[in-house]
């Protein structure tokens, strides 16, 4: 058989090559660290997993669910906007649960875009814009971000450029890979600009709690607009990647239009699922004060590896991952190449996440202070 004409346009994802790759470099008995991937190791809260297994038990639990998610789903969202983020949203209109934010990047793109639409990408930024975009026929533009601007796009330089044709722009704060933030002031500039060219602007949101004192949303307190909507997850702040559970935020003009794909998409979340989730979003400050409690060490303990390697890098980021520089005439994947082959370690270059990113190499938090411990050793030596 004859793929389609859009598989010719994106490759097989870094990190699914990359892993495979470490993986048996492991089976030839190397003792491969991996600090290059976001996928949190500490454990989910345990009143989420009771919760989980207890509903495996519940009447209905293996039949379809809603494809809006449970009522106590929706308002659990609902009443955690509230406290977090001083956001009141319908949980009727204005929320959809999602099998994971990235799940939302495509039914997003497929709702709002044709062929030939123009999206606006960070770079560097998120590697799935890209490839969504591209399986549907839209037209790449990227918008550059840079340390001297903190990582923030320009909104006057690209107001001055033809945007007719654009439909989506995509923004990631706190951003990944980088750590950088958003300020309230920022996000009132982003509205207004999306709402003044017609643009679909959604802030991918899952890093918010994480090494953050000032969590955010792009949302308006007072009423949603039809050219701003958000992506927010469980995965990182509650450490339930695997789990798969999203949040599309939004008008309900657009949770409607979004609703239609995810519709035809798929059959609902498995109920136990969505029961921890419930029971995750009713915890308070507490849990994230603890959880960033062991990331403050893991990071101290990264940025001693990353001075032992001469890279230069800001200890104010955000996030779960460290953006550093690499050394002078070292380029990214050099650096990655040389700490996977000569160290046993694997980190991410960042040269995957656009060619801002060229130049700089990204750690991961999601790993035990014994085992960066251990990386640093191996550099030290």
């Amino acid at each position: 058989m004859i793929t389609a004409k859009r598989l010719d346009t994106v490759q097989e994802y870094y990190f699914s090559k990359k892993l495979r790759e470490v993986a048996g470099l492991r089976e030839q008995g190397r003792p491969i660290i991996n600090l290059g991937i976001g996928s949190p190791d500490l454990a989910p809260p345990p009143e989420v997993v009771k919760a989980l297994n207890s509903a495996l038990s519940s009447n209905g639990a293996h039949q379809y669910q809603p494809y809006k998610g449970v009522n106590e789903l929706r308002n659990g969202i609902s009443r955690f906007y509230e406290k977090f983020y001083d956001l009141k949203l319908d949980p009727e209109t204005e929320i959809l649960p999602l099998m994971g934010s990235k799940e939302g990047i495509m039914h997003i793109s497929m709702a709002f875009l044709n062929p030939g639409d123009e999206v606006l990408l960070p770079n560097p930024g998120y590697p799935t814009y890209s490839s969504v975009s591209k399986l549907l026929e839209a037209k790449e533009r990227n918008y550059e971000l840079n340390a001297e601007n903190n990582w923030l796009p320009d909104l006057q330089e690209l107001a001055k450029k033809d945007l007719g044709k654009v439909k989506i722009m995509w923004v990631n704060y706190p951003h990944m890979p980088t750590g950088a933030t958003a300020s309230e002031k920022f996000f009132r500039e982003l509205t207004e600009f999306a709402e003044t060219h017609e643009i679909l602007v959604i802030n991918d949101n899952p890093y918010s709690f994480i090494q953050n004192d000032e969590p955010r949303s792009i949302l308006k307190k007072n009423e949603l607009s039809d050219y701003v909507m958000e992506l927010n997850s469980l995965s990182k702040s509650f450490n339930m990647a695997g789990w798969r559970v999203g949040i599309l935020a939004g008008s309900q003009k657009n949770i409607n239009a979004v609703l239609k794909v995810k519709s035809n998409m798929d059959s609902g979340m498995f109920y136990p699922v969505q029961a921890g989730a419930i029971e995750a979003l009713k915890l308070g400050i507490s849990w994230f004060d603890e959880q960033n409690k062991v990331y403050a060490l893991r990071k101290e303990k990264i940025l001693a590896l990353i001075e032992e390697m001469n890279c230069e890098v800001s200890d104010k980021q955000v996030g779960l991952f460290i953006w550093a520089k690499t050394p002078e005439g070292k380029t990214s994947e050099e650096v990655v190449n040389e700490l996977l082959y000569e160290y046993d370690i694997f980190i991410s270059p960042g040269f995957i996440f656009g060619s801002q990113g060229e130049g700089y190499v990204r750690f991961s938090l999601c790993a035990s202070e014994e085992l960066i411990d251990e990386a640093f050793k191996r550099i030290k030596k």
